[in-house]
Parts: C-alpha cells; structure tokens; sequence
C-alpha cells in the first residue's frame, strides 16, 4: 500500500493505456476517481471536484497536438494545489519548456515507456504529490548530451552537472550518493556548490530552481 491513498484524475486518449494505468493505480492503492479521454472532459472532471494529481497524456482529441499540456497549463492556474505529471511518447524540449513555465506545486515529465518500470512509476508520482518536480531519466541523457558550454552551467564541474542531473530525476541525497557511490556528505557539498555557483537566493526552494535552472540551460 502506499503510504497516502491519493485520488487521480487519468487523461489518455488511449483506452488501452488508460486502463492499464488504471489498473497500476488500483493496485498500488490510490483512487482514480475519472478516466476520461479528452482534454475538454479532463478540465471539466477537474474543475467540478479537484483530485490530488491529474495525470495527462499530451496529445488528445480532437487536434492530437498538446491539448492534453494546455489543459494542464489551464489547471496549474486554476488550482496550482493539484500535482501534474504529464505523459508523453517522445523527448520534445518545446514540451517541456511549457511545462517548466508553471513551477508552482508539483511537476512531472515522464515517457510513456517509464510506466512500465512501475515501481519507478510510482514513486515519481508520489514525488509529484508531494510537491516535487520530477523528469524523466532519459529526457535528462538527452539533454544533457546537447547541454552547451554556456550559460549559468558553464561553471559547474562535470561532477556537479552530473549531481543536477540527478536532482532532476527527483533523487534526494541519499539516493544520489547511492548511485554515484560516494557519501551523502559529498553529494551535500557538491549540492552546496551549485546552489552557490548558480547564486540561488535562501529565500527560493532552491533545489527546484537549480533543477529548472538546468532544463532551461
């Protein structure tokens, strides 16, 4: 069971894949309260009875090009206390950086592929839930081998990119000096380093704003 029982609101405009994330959701122990299939149905499900996180395709009927993000977008404004995790088929930056425009709350950015490594799955909902911004590993290789010498980022180390790169997996410390096998109290310092080098304010949460920090670079 996990450990709060979250209601979802599910958007896919693929029965298929709609019933089978359903289905991973029931199991886990979290209440999809609607299953719809469009981004208009979606917004209106929502708006008459929020649930903790809505969870979108990003392309639905009718136009099949990013009714799904826009009503995320709609909904973020609306009631910016409802988690987002959003699906999509490919890497596409435009997606993203829309995304990425709203950081009130939580966020997430998943390939479709990633629900079927279910544990992950759900556990980046469960970050998502609690106010976190999750992206999806492989969004995170990618753009990172594009990642340009420039920017705020020039001056991190490749050890301290490599550190944001996984801060923006959603990984907490542990998890971090886990993968790269060194101790928390070096994953601390370099986390340190660059919240100093990227001169975030003590003010800001200032994990998210290096995460977003990165996928803007």
């Amino acid at each position: 069971m996990p450990t709060r029982r979250l209601s979802i609101v599910l958007a896919e405009d693929s029965l298929l894949l709609r019933e089978g994330l359903a289905s991973i959701l029931d199991r886990a122990g979290h209440e999809v309260r609607d299953s719809v299939g469009d981004a208009d149905t979606l917004l209106a499900v929502v708006r008459k009875d929020p649930p903790d996180v809505v969870i979108t395709d990003v392309r639905m009927p009718p136009g099949h090009s990013d009714e799904g993000l826009r009503a995320a977008a709609a909904i973020r404004a609306e009631l910016p206390a409802i988690g987002i995790l959003v699906l999509s088929q490919y890497v596409a930056d435009a997606y993203l950086s829309s995304l990425l425009e709203t950081t009130t709350g939580g966020i997430g950015y998943l390939l479709k592929d990633r629900v079927g490594h279910v544990t992950e799955f759900l556990e980046s909902l469960d970050r998502v839930a609690d106010g976190g911004t999750v992206v999806d590993p492989e969004v995170v290789r990618q753009l990172l081998a594009r990642r340009r010498n420039d920017g705020p980022l020039a001056a991190l180390t490749p050890r301290e990119l490599e550190v944001l790169a996984l801060m923006a997996e959603g990984r907490v410390n542990a998890s971090i000096a886990e993968h790269l096998v060194v101790s928390e109290a070096a994953v601390r310092k370099h986390v340190g380093n660059i919240f100093a080098k990227l001169q975030l304010d003590d003010g800001l949460d200032r994990r998210v704003s290096a995460v977003l920090t990165y996928l803007r670079g």
